[in-house]
């Protein structure tokens, strides 16, 4: 992600919390926080090999289920 820098000066007769208000201000309009919190639990994608031996022993479990039920040991 690139580093977006956002400075903010306090100008002279001016209080903290208006500084601090402006600076939110800054943050806000440059969507920053938006994009943060997307990438915050972004995870990867599963590798394709992964998915398809996951359906593969799906499809076998379902099997060895349907044999079970056909030679009634299982309801």
């Amino acid at each position: 992600m690139a580093k977006t820098v956002i400075e903010v000066k306090k100008n002279p007769n001016e209080n903290n919390t208006s500084v601090l208000r402006r600076f939110s201000r800054r943050i806000q309009e440059s969507n920053i926080i938006p994009k943060v919190k997307g990438s915050r639990y972004n995870e990867r994608k599963e590798s394709k090999l992964k998915v398809k031996k996951s359906a593969l022993k799906r499809m076998n479990r379902r099997k060895e289920i349907e044999k079970l039920k056909k030679l009634g040991k299982i309801k």
